[in-house]
């Protein structure tokens, strides 16, 4: 029962921590749990447009064919907020830091600039880069 009630409050906790998903950090963020930590390329899809549309589109591209399923090890990825910066073209540039957690007890990281700018239809994420720590 006490170990019931403690992952309730982790999940309700963890929620109230994740960024709104109409702003432009939220969308910045469900592109990176749909990209990185679900690994879910088509999910990511509507988060984009522009570069990172067609980045991503080039990425389903590459892995077309390729059977995952629950025998298929996915590394564990997480990440957390470093900075937001306005660029000089309306939008908004965010930083992560990653790890990602890999079999065996391995790991390494990275950080990830992602962009995201307001449209029509609401914020989307039009590029990102990963980058060597």
């Amino acid at each position: 029962m006490l170990a019931t009630a403690v992952v309730a409050l982790t999940v309700v906790v963890g929620a109230g921590c994740r960024a709104d998903p109409s702003t432009a950090r939220g969308t910045a963020e469900r592109f990176l749990d749909a990209h990185y930590v679900e690994i879910d390329l088509a999910g990511a899809l509507p988060f984009t447009s522009g570069l990172a549309r067609d980045k991503v589109e080039h990425e389903m591209a590459l892995v077309k064919g390729v059977s995952i399923d629950d025998t298929t090890f996915k590394p564990i990825v997480r990440y957390a907020f470093l900075q937001e910066n306005p660029d000089d073209e309306g939008g908004v540039r965010f930083l992560y830091r990653g790890k990602i957690l890999v079999d065996g007890g391995g790991g390494f990281e990275r950080r990830w600039l992602v962009t995201v700018r307001q449209e029509p239809a609401g914020y989307r994420v039009t590029n990102y880069q990963e980058l060597a720590e």
